[in-house]
């Protein structure tokens, strides 16, 4: 089993797609690192040597921030907005969309489900 930046990646998938089960690395990051490292994409995690797994390990390590540090940035970003009192950091808090979706019928996935009103009548 293959560990790289603390997280198992699946073996019996191919390079490019088992990267993808890091949190920050996406398809296009998937594809520039089999690049950079000059590992085939279509190879298998299983079939990779003990140096190519090196290699990615450490091309992730020295470009990209993964995991851990990408998570706490977000929400590092995230609290000082809500420190800051600006209009994204109020819709954090109050838990509701915060990129000017409407509200009145939708956004039941951030608000949650829906709280009847007692006696409200047409």
């Amino acid at each position: 089993m293959a560990r790289i930046a603390g997280v198992n990646i699946p073996t019996h998938k191919r390079v490019e797609i088992s990267l993808t089960y890091i949190f920050g690395i996406g398809r296009t990051f998937a594809r520039q690192i089999c690049k950079n490292t000059e590992i085939p994409a279509e190879r298998r995690v299983h079939e990779l040597t003990d140096d190519e797994v090196v290699r990615i390990r450490d091309f992730i390590d020295n470009n990209y921030q993964v995991e851990g540090d990408l998570r706490r940035e977000t929400s590092i970003n995230i609290k000082r907005l809500m420190d800051l009192g600006c209009y994204r950091g109020v819709r954090h808090r109050r838990g509701l969309p915060v990129r000017g979706q409407r509200t009145h019928t939708n956004a039941r996935t951030r608000k949650g489900p829906a709280k009847s009103i007692a006696g409200k009548k047409k």
